[in-house]
């Protein structure tokens, strides 16, 4: 499924690999990948694809789910699509409370000791998804675990998902991606400078500033 996935991304051109000429991200690292999973809600078939492979981790990994909860903004039309096929409530998370009306973080119903996996699109830092669980955490709910579309592998992703016991699934990922991606005649012979660059990114970003 992973790489499956992964070609699904680049054939819709969510996934963009430019070794040889970097992108910055917003942080300044420089990377070899931008990843846009977006796009995805404008391909029904990808989109609807992606849904049920949700939806089959979900039931294998989080039978007992009662909610789904989707991250703002790219989280929420992939929650709702899952949560639509799996016949559940859905609410979504605000990366910041309103500063206004109700002060919540959370639309959306969510009762005290519900059992909620999260959804998100993309898997770097964590920081986002990790700050939504918590806030889910914080109106009295059981937060299961995540369900996300993408991982960048990143070692500090993956220490923040350890450090808060926030079992993470996803359906693609770097190396996969690297996988199929390198069967191009234009990639393969990038192949181990795609490699270096998830293993530690920012010696590698270091090395072609």
């Amino acid at each position: 499924m992973e790489q499956l996935i992964a070609t699904y991304l680049l054939n819709i051109g969510a996934v963009n690999l430019n070794p040889q000429e970097p992108y910055t991200w917003t942080s300044g690292l420089k990377a070899p990948i931008y990843c846009d999973n977006r796009l995805i809600i404008s391909h029904p078939d990808v989109r609807l694809e992606i849904a049920q492979a949700m939806v089959q981790v979900i039931k294998k990994q989080f039978p007992d789910v009662e909610v789904i909860a989707g991250t703002a903004t790219a989280g929420i039309p992939h929650a709702a699509l899952v949560a639509h096929l799996l016949h559940l409530p859905m609410v979504y998370v605000r990366s910041s409370a309103k500063a206004h009306g109700t002060k919540s973080a959370i639309e959306g119903r969510l009762d005290k000791g519900s059992k909620v996996v999260m959804i998100e699109d993309l898997i770097s830092t964590g920081k986002s998804v990790i700050q939504a669980a918590n806030f889910v955490k914080a109106e009295g709910a059981e937060v299961l675990g995540c369900v996300a579309i993408f991982n960048y592998l990143l070692a500090t992703g993956q220490q923040a998902f350890e450090q808060c016991q926030l079992p993470l699934y996803t359906l693609s990922n770097y190396r996969a991606l690297i996988e199929v991606a390198t069967q191009q005649a234009s990639l393969s012979q990038y192949k181990a400078t795609l490699e270096k660059w998830y293993q530690d990114p920012v010696a590698w970003s270091e090395q072609v500033n």
